[in-house]
């Protein structure tokens, strides 16, 4: 089974804990959500998982070879360009046209998909990189507040896009928002 195992796993910042002693297992059979406070290690428990820091100690095994999808906390999209550049330049030669375009209409951007990112709204944006990261070729994805900003009738659609999209992939959200019965729940 495809399973992601954090064991015990620290971390600290100039001597200042942020994550201790965290463990817990995230399979393919349901997205976990990670909750806790702002300014408790969500993000930096991310970026450990994403390989772009280490823990002070403890382990975090996953599936090998692990292909990510990601939505950071900042959009990190390329603002000159429009919806489907940013989805071709993400996905590359393995980007389905027709799947990209009808994730932009589900997402509610068919009517922007083709202006230039940088006249979007901040919700617009978000959704267009969760349509990035739902859209590139993973094994599993990591969402960081991937609903920020949007108002709940657009967060219902981009959760019914992520739990279709992301079927049998690894899934593990950081959220401030209660996704009980729609995620197992790790709380930081």
């Amino acid at each position: 089974m495809k399973e992601i195992t954090v064991s015990n796993v620290c971390k600290s910042y100039e001597g200042r804990p942020v994550l201790q002693h965290v463990s817990f297992t995230a399979g393919a059979d349901r997205p976990t959500c990670l909750r806790a406070p702002s300014g408790t290690g969500k993000t930096t428990l991310l970026r450990l998982l994403l390989g772009l820091e280490q823990p002070d100690s403890g382990t975090i095994t996953y599936p090998t070879p692990c292909r990510w999808g990601v939505v950071f906390q900042e959009n990190r999209l390329l603002e000159h360009l429009d919806a489907m550049a940013n989805l071709r330049f993400a996905a590359g030669p393995a980007l389905e046209e027709e799947r990209a375009r009808g994730l932009l209409k589900e997402l509610g951007l068919e009517e922007a998909g083709d202006r230039i990112v940088r006249a979007y709204s901040g919700g617009m944006k978000r959704r267009l990189a969760l349509a990035r990261a739902l859209l590139v070729p993973c094994d599993a994805l990591v969402l960081d507040e991937p609903f920020a900003g949007l108002d709940e009738d657009n967060r219902r659609r981009a959760w019914e896009c992520v739990e279709r999209e992301a079927a049998g992939k690894i899934v593990l959200i950081a959220s401030h928002e209660d996704l009980e019965g729609e995620a197992s729940v790790v709380r930081l």
